[in-house]
């Protein structure tokens, strides 16, 4: 049975291919077989099939990792969800299903036969694509988080002696311990005499953010550094206020302009204007 089925998979897989890519185009949000080019389109429904083939084309129940591995890492980077993945094998089987009734390999006499044939070829591979796909997106999302958080940390000098730390949305513990860390190797890297940490896009400053701050601001007092917090607005103000958070230790200043400002007065500088 698998080497008939074979056969007629082989012989019909570009007639396969087309109607398998009609069938993801009316699927409900798709974007992929729409919008990316068509070589690239032909390419990946190519390598899936390919894909979805191997088990019954390189020997019984055999994965072909290597091509899986490329495969999964392929479709995450395209975008394709999980339920998308699901909804291909799905679609895939269904295509081939009824091609093979077409060419009478299943008939009415041998569909409990192939029935079983066909489950034991289709859904180990369902199971290793949804694993192997599970662990890529896990690899990708996490390599993305501490891209994310190195680029939401770090220490840029602007002028000699004067370095800024901008921070962007929410800032917790773990977050925290990284703004620490940059901080302090930033200051004593760049030979920071100043730095600016600007707050203007933290959505919300309270205790524990408040605390991690004056955490940093001592450290940096420590290797030699001033600390300054920028681009407090008048909500966070009225925040830090009504918590009673104790912000005297250092300067601040409602934006970044100002806090540069008083930075290069620290550094004995100013800003002139030159005609």
């Amino acid at each position: 049975m698998n080497s008939k089925m074979r056969i007629v998979v082989n012989e019909h897989m570009d007639a396969i291919i087309e109607q398998w890519i009609e069938q993801m185009k009316e699927e409900k949000g798709e974007r992929f077989f729409h919008f990316m080019p068509q070589h690239l389109v032909e390419k990946t429904s190519r390598e899936f099939t390919a894909l979805m083939t191997s088990n019954i084309n390189e020997g019984e129940n055999a994965v072909n990792n290597e091509r899986l591995d490329d495969f999964t890492e392929k479709v995450i980077r395209f975008g394709w969800s999980i339920k998308f993945v699901n909804k291909a094998i799905d679609n895939f089987a269904s295509v081939v299903f009824e091609m093979l009734e077409d060419e009478e390999v299943i008939t009415e006499q041998n569909l409990r036969i192939f029935m079983g044939v066909f489950t034991g070829w289709i859904n180990p591979l369902r199971e290793s694509i949804i694993e192997a796909y599970a662990i890529k997106w896990e690899q990708t999302d996490t390599l993305q988080k501490v891209a994310l958080q190195e680029l939401s940390a770090s220490l840029i000098p602007v002028v000699d002696k004067v370095s800024i730390m901008p921070l962007v949305g929410t800032i917790d513990t773990e977050r925290a311990k990284l703004i620490m860390e940059n901080l302090l190797e930033g200051v004593v890297q760049q030979r920071a005499e100043v730095v600016l940490l600007d707050i203007t896009g933290v959505p919300v400053v309270d205790t524990m953010v408040a605390h991690h701050i004056i955490q940093a601001a001592d450290a940096v007092r420590l290797v030699g550094a001033k600390c300054m917090l920028v681009g407090i607005r008048p909500e966070i103000a009225q925040t830090i206020v009504a918590l009673g958070i104790n912000l005297s230790d250092f300067t601040t200043t409602s934006t970044l302009r100002r806090g540069m400002q008083e930075a290069l007065s620290l550094t004995n500088r100013e800003i002139v204007e030159v005609e």
